[in-house]
């Protein structure tokens, strides 16, 4: 049985067996105390080895680390913060750890555990915020299979860009100290496994709005990868996205199905990762004491969370968004440090603001100028804005991006060939604009900035097990 399992059961000297890792081992020759976790909780069950019921030698090999197999009956505790505790009888040993195991009874950085990310999750923090990263990917999959959509595994290697911006890995299976060359001496993808160039995926949306003008409602939820050299708090190299697909939605259903699912699975956490979430937030007012006043949060994690899950979205254009901006107190006196112009990509600044000073409450803006989107947005009769949309959060600004996907098919060509896209790289995409199309929206969240926000820390590196950055592909 599991120690979350364990810890609900009422003693009454049933002999149960313990599986785990010691967290700490204290005590003296008659009586030694010893705190096990099995990852299913953030709380320890406690072993207690009276004096002599354990031998010695046994007792010497577990330590901090070791992995055992505690059996003896399940007592009422008589120690603070636990019910019940497990009187030893037998211990084995699965496998010691030494005083050079690094993850120690004390406080340890957050760069020194992402440098021990192998062993990171046998940290209350670390498996605090898996366990509700597992909660968060789960309630993603109920909430769209309990809506009516299907779930679309779309391709990992790629010979599209959906983004257009160029950044991506590419994949090949070339000898690269030796790649043959065309007669102009540039590389010849025409031998290569693909016959073409391939990358890894950026994003699963192009596939995803195929299955959807015939599905009707789909997601996809996988990993994607961007070759952009930010070293950030906000950026990976490899990430997860979740991105649906829906078609006859207009903007206003993309905006409605954005707010009911962030809203959904943020309250999913709530009601079923209490005691992870109560911790977090606990840790991280630790953390707030050691900042100046004016750098502290205003809202407390569990707070911040009831925000989101609580407060209809505030909706409005871009263009309002900047005239709110160019009135406010921070523009007005130079605080701001990315100038506010019509025109501009939004500043994680800028969107904060909006959110955590003007509305105080989560915002969705729309209808961004065409030239800062993607080529694929719905262009609005005015001929300069699209059809987009960002959800923006506290602490964190944009969270989801998506729009009303352009459905006419000349429209749709003249603005491949505006960014320029070569059209016969995604002849199949546009194709879909000749053959029944359809008006259909679809957005994108980054599942790391959501874990990121649902468990409040503050690096992104920090919510996937084994984060790809640049210059680090560790583990």
């Amino acid at each position: 049985m599991q120690i979350k399992e364990l810890l609900k059961q009422s003693p009454s000297e049933q002999e149960v067996t313990v599986k785990g890792w010691v967290r700490t081992k204290r005590g003296q020759a008659a009586v030694t105390f010893i705190a096990i976790n099995d990852g299913s909780t953030i709380h320890n069950i406690q072993a207690v080895a009276e004096g002599g019921a354990i031998d010695e030698e046994t007792l010497k090999l577990v330590s901090t680390g070791a992995c055992v197999a505690v059996t003896g009956k399940l007592i009422a505790s008589m120690g603070s913060g636990q019910a019940v505790e497990v009187k030893a009888e037998k211990i084995m040993v699965y496998g010691t750890a030494d005083e050079t195991f690094p993850m120690q009874p004390k406080k340890h950085s957050m760069e020194f555990l992402r440098e021990k990310a192998h062993l990171r999750f046998r940290t209350n923090t670390f498996g605090a915020i898996f366990r509700i990263r597992h909660a968060l990917a789960y309630a993603v999959h109920k909430y769209y299979n309990d809506n009516g959509f299907f779930y679309l595994h779309t391709p990992i290697i790629t010979a599209s860009d959906a983004e257009g911006a160029g950044e991506m890995f590419h994949v090949t299976n070339f000898d690269m100290e030796k790649p043959p060359r065309a007669e102009d001496g540039s590389i010849d993808y025409s031998q290569d496994f693909f016959g073409r160039q391939t990358s890894l995926t950026v994003s699963g949306q192009l596939e995803g709005e195929l299955g959807a003008l015939a599905l009707s409602k789909i997601y996809t939820f996988g990993p994607t990868f961007r070759a952009e050299n930010s070293n950030t708090t906000r950026h990976l190299a490899e990430f997860w996205m979740i991105e649906p697909e829906v078609a006859f939605y207009e903007l206003e259903d993309n905006m409605a199905l954005a707010e009911d699912f962030v809203q959904y699975v943020i309250k999913y956490a709530l009601e079923n990762c209490a005691e992870d979430l109560a911790f977090l937030e606990k840790r991280l007012l630790e953390e707030e004491k050691n900042k100046p006043q004016n750098e502290r949060s205003e809202l407390s994690l569990l707070e911040k969370l009831k925000f989101v899950v609580d407060n209809k979205f505030e909706r409005l254009t871009y263009t309002e968004a900047i005239e709110i901006l160019l009135r406010s107190k921070p523009h007005k006196e130079k605080k701001f440090q990315y100038p506010v112009e019509w025109g501009i990509d939004l500043q994680s600044e800028h969107e904060r603001y909006l959110v955590e000073k003007h509305f105080k409450k989560p915002v969705i803006l729309t209808n961004y100028p065409k030239d800062i989107k993607a080529f694929y947005m719905k262009q609005d009769a005015d001929g300069k804005t699209v059809r987009a949309m960002d959800v923006l959060f506290p602490g964190i600004g944009e969270i989801i991006g998506g729009s009303q996907r352009e459905d006419d098919y000349e429209k749709l060509l003249a603005r491949t060939k505006e960014v320029g896209i070569d059209p016969e790289n995604i002849w199949w995409y546009l194709e879909t604009r000749k053959f029944g199309s359809a008006p259909h929206s679809g957005f994108g969240l980054g599942f790391e900035r959501l874990v990121l926000f649902v468990t409040g820390m503050t690096n992104i590196r920090d919510v996937i097990p084994f984060p790809r950055t640049p210059k680090s592909a560790e583990f």
